[in-house]
């Protein structure tokens, strides 16, 4: 009996021993399972999280920011969805990293990514409030959570947001994680990050921000619309400030004296604009770059558009425009336009497309659509406008003459000459001053820029060689056939563009070598890798000899003395400038074009709808304006002058200066006009304008008889 009852208890114990293992085994089978399963969650969930290269390379949107040539003077910022400069988390102040701590996740630095205690605290406010009011996100779990999550409030994104901010911590420092921080977080008014928040809102960089400015930055974070300082909020944000600082106090950034200090400075706000400078400028080259590049890549990419521009020339410039055009209002000319550049690089160093960019938005309505308008602001004269140019387009005549053969002692009449019918009427032009003086030289003709002479000057050099040398040149808009234009052209009959016939008259700076108007320097993506860059190459287009007898003409001061004084503005008495005005039919455009060797400068006058000034020239109008910029560009360069041209002598008198003063006649008794120095033409009448001129001669002398007189047999 007693053996059979050990037996059933080892039995029963046997049983219990095996119930037991298998209770075991389930268990751990159970627990493996469950191991695998979280695993494979955390695999899934980490699966597409970026390893350390990609997550601090990753592609913030960054604006696209265009500079003057230094890369010191921001001139624009071109951005879509976000403004961001990133900032290494050294170059922020020690006080901003506090507050942002202090308010945000005050144990940032010892948990594991996630704050049990933290999420305790806000389950029991929420509770209390009976709505989600309070948060217990970290600056980790935030950092996740904007960077590659949605804003869904699941149970399937919460577990990622934790399990992803683990994996976060795991791989990165907590420096690493905060400077990732403070560079992605938005604070408002497009701005992401702690610099492009500094900029927008102190206008200074986040590394000079003081104690009540960093706590500002830290308090935008909770609420950065709501709380906007531009907002209807901004109560809100001045108490949330008090509370960041009161938060540093009791975390040990900072003592309560210090905070109570720092609460009762004023804050300056800036205005909540888009900063600009030289906006025709950076306007001119965000239209090329959004041809090149796009729109959208423009707002994304980050590039840095180093420009051509020099901001100190640019101010000069705006400071002479804005001078010149409230002065020349009493002349009813109520605009201005200004472009200079470089001759040897063809670099744009200033731009001034209207008088005031910023005017009052009351300006006449009707200027949106182009009429009655003596004033638009926001249109670029410089690089758009289609203007007649005057006298300004004289030289190219005369450099095609001058690549003829023809010589600046040439002798030309000036006398009132019907050049054949054009336009359905004879073609009669006049002179500036009403007067006719009988025979002068191509210098003296161009220095003073006499109408009639020139416009002999233009058929003797061809109307299509002069077209054609224009175009070489650079002027870009004389498209139509010849026979559009005749022989007005030298007047001004043409349209041409403020920027196309600046650089123009540069060649002759440079002595017949181009390039074209420049201006980037270059461009460089968020990673600092060029990816354009200005190679542009001097290229001749002109001999250097007629290059060198241009500026000869229009430096002589002496030449030009009898129309515009010895004292005008176009001459320096210590400074050699090149310089040549112009007026066109009633008195529409002024303009001034001239140069040293260093620099060209073209100024443009008037009203934008055509309206004429009051009956005043370039001289009057544009050269002041000109003379005020070049005063101050020419100081900032070495004092240069023009190579003096070489001496001309050739066989044929009226080449030289000479004329027969006992039986005069036009230059056309003389020459062939195609061919100047080759041999007499056979047959003068032949030349279409033979006995026209001849017949301008014989009028002269009639009303002119003493010259006769003073020249007998």
């Amino acid at each position: 009996m007693a053996k059979r009852k050990f037996h059933r208890k080892i039995y029963q114990e046997s049983k219990k021993r095996k119930k037991i293992v298998l209770i075991l085994k389930f268990s751990v089978c159970c627990f493996f399972l469950a191991a695998f399963a979280a695993f494979s969650l955390i695999i899934y969930y980490i699966k597409d999280f970026p390893n350390p290269e990609k997550f601090t390379e990753r592609p913030y949107i960054q604006s696209t920011k265009i500079y003057d040539r230094t890369g010191e003077i921001l001139l624009y910022d071109i951005y879509g969805e976000e403004k961001r400069t990133l900032m290494p988390l050294s170059a922020m102040p020690e006080h901003l990293k506090q507050a942002v701590i202090a308010c945000e996740d005050a144990n940032f630095y010892n948990h594991i990514g996630i704050d049990p205690k933290a999420i305790g605290r806000s389950i029991l406010i929420n509770l209390k409030l009976k709505k989600p009011a309070a948060g217990g996100s970290t600056i980790s779990q935030q950092l996740i959570r904007s960077s590659f999550l949605t804003l869904e409030k699941t149970a399937r994104r919460k577990t990622r947001e934790i399990i992803s901010t683990l994996e976060l911590e795991r791989r990165y420092s907590k420096e690493q994680i905060l400077e990732f921080y403070l560079n992605q977080v938005p604070f408002g008014s497009n701005c992401y990050g702690v610099e492009s928040a500094s900029q927008t809102f102190f206008k200074k960089s986040v590394s000079e921000i003081s104690l009540s400015e960093a706590a500002i930055l830290a308090s935008l974070i909770q609420a950065p619309s709501y709380l906007s300082p531009y907002g209807e909020h901004k109560d809100n944000l001045l108490a949330r400030k008090d509370y960041v600082l009161d938060r540093m106090t009791k975390c040990g950034y900072i003592t309560a004296e210090k905070a109570e200090e720092t609460k009762k400075q004023t804050l300056q706000f800036s205005e909540i604009l888009r900063p600009i400078k030289a906006p025709h400028f950076v306007f001119y080259v965000k239209e090329y770059l959004e041809q090149k590049y796009g729109e959208e890549f423009l707002k994304e990419k980050g590039l840095k558009v180093y420009t051509s521009l020099d901001w100190e020339l640019q101010q000069a410039a705006e400071q002479a425009i804005e001078q010149g055009a409230a002065s020349n209002e009493t002349r009813k000319a109520f605009n201005a336009a200004m472009v200079a550049l470089s001759p040897q690089t063809g670099e744009i160093l200033a731009m001034v497309g209207s008088k005031n960019w910023h005017a009052d938005e009351n300006y006449p309505k009707d200027c949106i659509s182009k009429k009655n308008c003596l004033f638009e602001p926001k249109f670029n004269i410089a690089t758009k406008a289609l203007r007649q140019p005057g006298s300004a387009f004289k030289p190219f005549a005369y450099a095609a003459a001058f690549e003829m053969g023809y010589t600046p002692e040439t002798i030309l009449w000036n006398a009132k000459t019907n050049f054949g019918t054009w336009g359905a009427k004879p073609y009669i032009p006049q002179n500036y001053n009403g007067k006719f003086q009988g025979p002068i030289d191509l210098r003296h003709a161009l220095a003073q820029s006499i109408n009639v002479p020139s416009v002999k000057v233009l058929y003797l050099a061809g109307l299509e060689n002069t077209i054609n040398l224009s175009k070489k040149l650079g002027i870009t808009t004389l498209n139509q056939k010849p026979s559009h234009y005749g022989l007005s052209l030298v007047l001004g009959g043409g349209e041409v563009k403020l920027l196309d016939i600046t650089s123009a008259y540069g060649i002759f700076a440079t002595k017949g070598l181009k390039i074209p108007p420049v201006s980037i320097l270059k461009i460089e993506d968020r990673n600092n890798n060029i990816i354009e860059e200005n190679k542009k190459t001097l290229k001749r287009v002109l001999s250097k000899e007629t290059a060198n007898l241009i500026n000869d003409i229009l430096s002589d001061n002496k030449a030009r003395a009898p129309l515009f004084g010895f004292n005008s503005p176009l001459y320096f008495e210590n400074y050699q400038t090149a310089a040549k005005t112009g007026t066109t039919q009633e008195y529409k455009d002024a303009w001034t074009i001239g140069y040293s060797p260093s620099i060209a400068a073209g100024v443009w006058a008037g009203n934008n709808d055509n309206t004429p000034t009051a009956k005043s020239p370039g001289v009057t109008l544009s050269a002041p304006i000109w003379h005020n910029f070049m005063g101050k560009a020419l100081s900032m360069y070495p004092k240069e002058d023009f190579e003096k041209p070489k001496t001309i002598t050739v066989e044929k008198p009226i080449l030289n200066g000479e004329i027969d003063q006992k039986d005069p006649h036009s230059i056309l008794h003389y020459v062939i006009k195609d061919n100047p120095r080759g041999a007499l033409p056979e047959n003068p009448k032949d030349d279409s304008q033979y006995s026209g001129w001849e017949q301008a001669i014989k009028n002269w002398l009639v009303l002119n008889p003493k010259f006769l007189k003073q020249n007998p047999e």
